[in-house]
């Protein structure tokens, strides 16, 4: 668990890849089919063969994905996992849809599973501005002629669900303009408008899923914090020199195994010697 942003799709990865572990997505936006880098969706590279549930399974079209049939899908791949051997790994910053699919009535200690949870936390300040550099980095990666083509290709209107995604909403009004338009100007400006209206309300998401898992705590779930903070003011010490970046990704490395990785690891294993 834990906010946008956080590394949740980092640990996860981490942990499977040491465990016979199959992943499921608990990003409600990432269930959807298609805008694979708005909704941030971990690549098939990235994935290290680990096996994936949940994510990009579902047609926009159908739709909104309810908590209830999150819940049935879930609990079908945990069923599947489990009848290989193998550990289910469930990631998302979406509370609700973990909350759906662990408890048996609302913000309840009852649960359908005995579940570990890791929470993967970073200093708001650092995250926000991890976030905000994310954002420019995906756009460099082609989250605008994505974007485009979603909204040349289909009605987004139609698409209850995935139309909510961070970036969809924002660029509505840049689109309606025409795409594939000269730029100008004025539509720099719009633009830019958009762009720094997701990063502002990508921070504020992480300050509300933050105070989700906060009041699941309060309400008695185990929740067991890693703190990620250290390693994410790794990553924003920005350089264009390669060779101080090859230390810096070096250093990253040791922070993040030091802080995150040996700390998560020891948690699930001690978690599964008391199983």
């Amino acid at each position: 668990m834990g906010a946008t942003g956080c590394g949740k799709t980092r640990v996860s990865i981490d942990l499977a890849t040491r465990l016979q572990s199959e992943i499921i997505n608990s990003d409600k936006m990432q269930v959807y089919e298609g805008l694979d880098i708005t909704t941030n969706k971990i690549t098939i590279q990235d994935r290290l063969g680990v096996p994936h549930h949940l994510l990009g399974e579902f047609d926009p079209d159908d739709g909104e994905l309810t908590p209830s049939e999150y819940r049935l899908a879930g609990g079908l791949a945990i069923s599947g996992i489990v009848s290989r051997q193998h550990l289910p790994i469930v990631v998302g910053g979406s509370n609700s849809l973990i909350h759906a699919l662990v408890a048996d009535r609302p913000v309840s200690t009852q649960l359908r599973y005995n579940c570990c949870f890791l929470w993967v936390d970073v200093s708001l300040p650092v995250l926000c501005d991890y976030l905000c550099k994310r954002v420019d980095e995906m756009l460099d990666s082609g989250m605008l002629d994505e974007l485009s083509e979603y909204y040349g290709s289909v009605d987004a209107a139609n698409q209850i669900g995935l139309r909510k995604a961070i970036g969809v909403p924002e660029f509505d009004r840049y689109f309606k303009r025409g795409i594939g338009v000269e730029w100008d100007r004025v539509r720099r400006g719009a633009y830019e408008d958009c762009v720094r209206e997701i990063k502002e309300n990508t921070c504020q998401l992480a300050k509300r899923q933050i105070g989700k898992i906060l009041r699941l705590k309060g309400a008695g779930w185990d929740l067991k914090r890693v703190d990620a903070t250290g390693s994410f003011r790794e990553v924003m010490m920005v350089t264009s020199d390669d060779h101080i970046k090859k230390r810096k990704k070096k250093r990253w490395m040791e922070v993040w195994g030091r802080d995150v990785m040996e700390p998560s690891m020891k948690i699930v294993k001690r978690f599964l010697e008391e199983e």
